[in-house]
C-alpha cells in the first residue's frame, strides 16, 4: 500500500484501536494513557502536513485549512458535549477526539490501480467520516440482538435492548439489568454497581443468592471494604487473602428487611462510597438486589462498548470511505 508518509504513519492507529476494541468488550475500562500519544502522534504529522503544502494560498490550501479546522474546532467540542450530555462514555470521547487530531482529512493509499477510500463525501473531513460510519454501523447493534433472541426463543419487550443470562453469570458481564421485581425498566441496577456493592460487603453474589434474609437486614453489615470501581476482574473483597464471610443473623434478629428503614444497608453503601456508583439510587440497588436473589437468570442490555463500532468505522472509513455519503449516492441522492 503507498501512500504519503504521513498518512502511511496514521495507519498505526488501527492496531491501538483493535486493542482498544478488544480491550473494551472485555473490561469496559480504556487507560487515558492510550490517547496521549496518538494525539502527539496526530498533532506531528499534521504540523508535517502543513509544512509540506506550505505556503497555504489558493483554493487546495485554504480548503485543506477549513477541514483542519473543522475537525479541531467542531468534531473535538461535540465529543466533549457528547460526553457531557451522557451520551459518550470519557474513554469514547478521548477515542474520537483523538481520531479528530489524527485524521483532520482524508489520506490516500494505492493499492495496485486501486485508490482508497473509495468514496469521498463533499466536506472530506475524514474524522467526520469515521463518527458517521460510527453511528451507522452502531444502529444495526439492536437488531443484531433482536435476531440473536428470536433465533434463540427469548421473546420480550425489550429483545432488541438486551439478552437473556444467568444470574451467576451476571459476575463476568457488563450493562445493566433491564428488569425489576415489578417489570421491564430501561433504567435497571448497573451491574458494575452490584460489584461494587458486593464487594464492599464482603461478600459475593453466590452468598447474596443463598442467604438473602440475612442481606436485606441492615444490621448485617459489619467491616466494610473497598468497593473499587466495580470492575470484572476485581475479585471480592478480602482480609488477608481469605474472602470475608458474614456473620448469620438468627432468631428474632432475621428480619427480612421489609420493616427497616434501610433494606439491604443500599443507603449506607451509596453514602460511604466516593461517587455516585453509576448513578444508582437506593430504591433501583434494592430492586436490583430483589431481584437477583429470587430469579434463576434476568434480561440485561449489556451496553455497546462504542470504540467497537469506532473501530469498525476508521477501517472502513480508510477503505470504502464514507458509508452514509456511499448509500446516498447508491440511490441517486
Amino acid at each position: 500500500m503507498l501512500g504519503s508518509l504521513s498518512d502511511l504513519l496514521r495507519l498505526l492507529v488501527v492496531p491501538v484501536f483493535a486493542w482498544a476494541a478488544y480491550r473494551d468488550i472485555q473490561t469496559r475500562r480504556l487507560p487515558n494513557a492510550l490517547w496521549y500519544p496518538l494525539v502527539a502522534l496526530g498533532a506531528v504529522l499534521l504540523l508535517w502536513d502543513v509544512v509540506a503544502r506550505w505556503p497555504l494560498t489558493g483554493f487546495g490550501g485554504r480548503l485543506f485549512l477549513v477541514r483542519v479546522a473543522f475537525s479541531l474546532g467542531f468534531v473535538v467540542p461535540l465529543s466533549y458535549a457528547f460526553w457531557w450530555l451522557g451520551g459518550f462514555g470519557g474513554a469514547d470521547a478521548k477515542a474520537l477526539m483523538a481520531l479528530a487530531v489524527v485524521f483532520p482529512t482524508f489520506p490516500a493509499y494505492t493499492l495496485g490501480d486501486l485508490r482508497l477510500p473509495l468514496v469521498e463525501p463533499l466536506l472530506g473531513v475524514f474524522s467526520m467520516t469515521i463518527l458517521t460510519n460510527t453511528v451507522v454501523l452502531a444502529l444495526a447493534y439492536p437488531l443484531v440482538l433482536l435476531v440473536r433472541n428470536l433465533v434463540a426463543g427469548d421473546v420480550a419487550p425489550v429483545m432488541f435492548l438486551g439478552r437473556q443470562t444467568a444470574i451467576e453469570n451476571l459476575r463476568t458481564e457488563h450493562g445493566r439489568l433491564l428488569e425489576t421485581p415489578n417489570g421491564f425498566t430501561r433504567s435497571g441496577l448497573d451491574l458494575d454497581a452490584l460489584r461494587m456493592y458486593l464487594r464492599w460487603r464482603g461478600s459475593t453474589l453466590a452468598d447474596l443468592r443463598a442467604r438473602p434474609v440475612d442481606h436485606r437486614n441492615p444490621t448485617s453489615v459489619g467491616q466494610t471494604f473497598d468497593p473499587t470501581d466495580g470492575a470484572v476482574h476485581d475479585g471480592p473483597a478480602t482480609d488477608g487473602g481469605v474472602t470475608v464471610e458474614r456473620a448469620a443473623v438468627d432468631g428474632d434478629d432475621a428480619d427480612d428487611g421489609d420493616d427497616v428503614d434501610d433494606p439491604w444497608a443500599a443507603a449506607r453503601f451509596l453514602d460511604d462510597i466516593d461517587g455516585t456508583a453509576y448513578g444508582t439510587s437506593p430504591e433501583s440497588l434494592r430492586a436490583g438486589l430483589e431481584l437477583v436473589a429470587e430469579r434463576d437468570q434476568v434480561w440485561i442490555s449489556p451496553g455497546l462498548p462504542f470504540v467497537v463500532p469506532m473501530f469498525a468505522g476508521l477501517v472502513v472509513a480508510l477503505t470504502v470511505g464514507d458509508l452514509l455519503f456511499a448509500s446516498l449516492s447508491l440511490f441517486g441522492l
